[in-house]
């Protein structure tokens, strides 16, 4: 099953949980209606009363479960991923920490996003839970946020760690988090009746002393919607369990196929098996969330459970385990408890930029050995790579990323400098950072931008910029895009109207000299598009479904524009696009047409192209590829045009370089 069958199937889990919220709700009516309707018979009431007493009761009771759902899931959306994270308990990673354990999450979370072509989500941590568990949760990969337990961070080793956060990417790009976040949104709503019943209850208890003959009634009336309210958690924690399991079970896949080893995920789950704390959270909303975690957050019969059995886990991940191990392992730990840090030391996982000095680092096969990101040369351009591949696996690999993948994005992770790294980090200085990057080599437009930046930010951020600018100047390119990437959740944590400004400014610095490069217009569509879907939880556009052939206008320009920026000489531009209209639209009379704006023309396109359906957006991704790799040659400019691209259709492609 690839990407575009997954989203597939995701809609079709909605549409199913839609269903089975409508049986619910139907079932708790029936029980609601029955009880009173038994009680209002034995009090003498006639059937037309009866009936009048259903009507009211069933649009009450469907009243108070459909404005409860509606209300939790606009608040959730509103909040996206980090509203989820802080409502059991997580707090954000502090952008300055000098905490080991932390710097090595973040920057583990930051090889995935960069090796997945993902943004990078933001990072919370659970102070209070010893126990070993995770959850991506968010609307889109625009806002989502990724919370860990004080428990793994301090428990796992890099690998194991790696293989959690990889499990836990699976579900950010896959679509798994907005079905997560509509099902605890819909689900507190028919949970909800069991504290209304409850509250009902104690308040006509609390006035049993006194002579109001509705005391009785309001007692009943309250144990009868308490006990609709237990139907509804029964029928909750049903529905997450069928909508669950089988999601961990990809994820599971998806983990080892992006870490190429089987270790680290198989370590983290021993060692759930292992220790007394377990995957278990101590936080009253982990209910809330169980749907979401890596691992069990809470103990429900085999019916109930939202992830596979742990030995099973294990045992796919390693056929011969011999689940007596984990007694053995329990034995060992509790006198003894496993600790990461000192196990990164011990086996040489420990990086630099983890807060770790790395010490006889293990050596991976020859042919699985990163590849360094490309060298600048002398004239400070770099030269186009050889790559060939098959466009049909780059479609295969869309939010599915294998090892070569995650090994790339270590490797351009590993070598952007850590000074640059730390002001992404930094809210107060991440806006200069981006604004830099923009800043022309020219020294006129260099001047006019920085006035630019005056005007609109003040003198302070405008010097703020120009020195980024300076910093940032000899940056190998092929580092510019993963570093915007990293910057997405210290700008996420600027104001609504901060961002809207910065938006505003960028479009000015990048026409400010009266022309847009791709790397120009590829960073503004990424930061934009990010940025609004942040804000907003919506596409930057609202298009109406299209198929191939109305869209074909739009794909043919796209597929010349990109051909252009790969092939300075016209004929082989254009035999690079007819080669992408023969993979997308065979027989296509359209003939190749530059247009006049250049790159800025795509704007026009992007309505129209993610509005097609999963397969026709994988057929026009494995164009792309065609295009840009007809002359077996990727240079840095078609990988970021690419990126960009993908970025607006929603698909993450990994890096076309990543293994070649």
């Amino acid at each position: 099953m690839n990407f575009f069958e997954r989203q597939i199937e995701v809609r079709k889990s909605s549409r199913r949980l839609v269903l089975l919220f409508i049986l619910a709700v139907i079932s708790i009516i029936v029980v609601i209606n029955l009880v009173i309707g038994g009680m209002s018979v034995a009090n003498g009431a006639t059937p037309a009363e009866v009936a009048s007493l259903a009507v009211v009761v069933s649009l009450g009771t469907a009243a108070i479960i459909g404005g409860v759902s509606l209300v939790r899931t606009l608040m959730l959306r509103n909040g996206g991923g980090p509203a989820v994270a802080r409502s059991v308990g997580a707090v954000p990673v502090p952008e300055n920490t000098t905490d080991p354990r932390l710097r090595r999450y973040r920057n583990v979370v930051e090889e995935i996003a960069i090796a997945s072509s993902t943004p990078v989500p933001e990072l919370f941590i659970m102070p209070n839970e010893r126990g070993i568990n995770a959850f991506a949760a968010g609307y889109s990969p625009n806002d989502a946020a990724i919370a860990v337990t004080a428990g793994a961070l301090e428990r796992l080793n890099r690998d194991e760690l790696q293989g959690v956060i990889a499990h836990e990417f699976a579900h950010v790009v896959n679509g798994d988090m907005r079905l997560n976040i509509r099902l605890i949104g819909v689900l507190f709503g028919i949970t909800a009746l069991a504290i209304v019943g409850r509250l009902a209850f104690y308040a006509g208890g609390s006035g049993r002393s006194s002579k109001n003959s509705n005391t009785v009634p309001i007692v009943l009336v309250g144990l009868v919607v308490m006990a609709a309210g237990y139907i509804g958690v029964f029928f909750g924690r049903l529905i997450k369990a069928a909508v669950s399991r089988q999601r961990e079970h990809l994820a599971d896949a998806s983990a080892v196929q992006f870490t190429r080893q089987t270790e680290g995920l198989a370590g983290a789950l021993k060692k759930i098996g292992g220790l007394d704390e377990g995957s278990r959270l101590r936080s009253a909303k982990a209910e809330d969330v169980s749907h979401m975690l890596f691992g069990e957050g809470l103990r429900f019969s085999s019916m109930f459970a939202t992830h596979p059995p742990l030995v099973e886990r294990i045992k796919l991940l390693e056929p011969g385990f011999d689940e007596q191990r984990l007694e053995s392992l329990r034995s060992q730990w509790r006198s003894a408890p496993p600790n990461g840090l000192e196990e990164d030391q011990r086996l040489g996982l420990a990086a630099p930029q983890d807060g770790m000095p790395a010490q006889s680092p293990r050596q991976a096969p020859a042919q699985q050995q990163p590849a360094p990101p490309p060298a600048r040369a002398q004239a400070g351009q770099v030269p186009p790579r050889r790559v060939q591949v098959d466009a049909r696996q780059v479609v295969a690999r869309v939010g599915d990323p294998t090892g070569s993948s995650y090994e790339h994005g270590q490797a351009l992770r590993r070598a952007l400098p850590e000074p640059l790294v730390e002001q992404a980090h930094d809210p107060a200085g991440v806006i200069a950072l981006v604004c830099g990057l923009l800043l022309s080599p020219d020294r006129r437009v260099r001047a006019a931008q920085h006035q630019i930046l005056a005007q609109r930010l003040g003198a302070g951020p405008a010097d703020a910029a120009w020195h980024s600018g300076a910093a940032t100047a000899s940056l190998d390119p092929g580092l510019r895009l993963p570093l915007v990437e990293i910057a997405f959740p210290a700008l996420r944590r600027r104001s609504p109207e901060e961002l809207e400004q910065l938006m505003a400014v960028l479009s000015e610095l990048i026409g400010a000299d009266g022309q847009v490069s791709v790397f120009e217009y590829s960073l503004g569509t990424l930061v934009f598009t990010g940025l609004h879907e942040s804000m907003h939880h919506k596409p930057s556009w609202s298009g109406k479904r299209q198929d191939l052939r109305s869209a074909a206008p739009m794909i043919a320009m796209l597929l010349a524009v990109l051909a252009r920026v790969g092939n300075p000489d016209p004929g082989d531009a254009e035999a690079a696009y007819a080669s992408g209209m023969a993979a997308i639209l065979p027989g296509s009379r359209i003939a190749f047409a530059l247009p006049p704006e250049g790159v800025i023309a795509l704007e026009q396109a992007w309505p129209v192209l993610d509005g097609l359906r999963g397969e026709d957006k994988a057929r026009l991704v494995e164009a792309l590829v065609t295009v840009v790799l007809h002359d077996e040659q990727l240079t840095v400019e078609e990988g970021e045009l690419v990126r960009a691209v993908c970025a607006v259709l929603h698909c993450p492609v990994p890096p076309l370089g990543a293994g070649a």
